[in-house]
């Protein structure tokens, strides 16, 4: 008779999670670099327009060294006059970028709309080192804007402007003062 006991050991032990996961063996599990559990269920689509206008790189020097974390900012609308950006710093590009959309959908603006496609009047706006310079358009003219102004100008819903930038080539600092200027419109009656 053979009374060997089966062995509870593997001959390659596979690392794994608490929940019994494989998680390869650099012990991360599912997660990126220095990230959070990736396994979050999918958003809904919103019926916002969201853009994300720059990625930057940030880090803070610590005790236990650099902790690195990326700097998100996002310009949301609905495209019918409301407006809205949101600046959202995390570990990961997905957190950041869901921080920043929260942000700018709690702050919205509107933007006060000539005819449903352009705005009221000729606005000049100086915010920091940025210049932006926006005069309303005839009908079919479409969006004449650099970078910055036009996504903040199409997720505002204007169809025809036409938009100048001076000053700093900064985007955020750019995005900044488009909203600004959009925010110091009034409606003309």
């Amino acid at each position: 008779m053979d009374n060997k006991q089966p062995s509870t050991q593997q001959k390659n032990p596979q690392p794994q999670n608490r929940t019994g996961q494989y998680q390869g063996w650099g012990g991360f599990g599912n997660r990126g670099f220095g990230g959070r559990n990736q396994n979050r269920p999918e958003r809904p689509p919103s019926d916002f327009y969201e853009k994300v206008v720059q990625v930057n790189r940030v880090s803070k020097k610590t005790k236990g060294g650099d902790k690195r974390s990326l700097s998100v900012i996002v310009v949301v609308g609905d495209r019918k006059g409301q407006v809205g950006v949101g600046l959202g710093k995390a570990a990961d590009v997905q957190s950041s970028v869901a921080k920043a959309t929260a942000y700018a959908k709690k702050r919205l603006i509107m933007v006060p709309l000539k005819d449903n496609r352009t705005i009221p009047h000729q606005i000049f706006m100086k915010l920091g080192a940025a210049k932006v310079l926006l005069k309303p358009a005839p009908a079919g003219t479409g969006v004449i804007a650099g970078g910055a102004v036009r996504v903040v100008v199409e997720a505002a819903g204007i169809h025809d402007i036409v938009s100048k930038t001076l000053g700093t080539k900064n985007q955020a600092s750019n995005v900044y003062a488009t909203l600004e200027a959009l925010k110091r419109l009034k409606k003309i009656i």
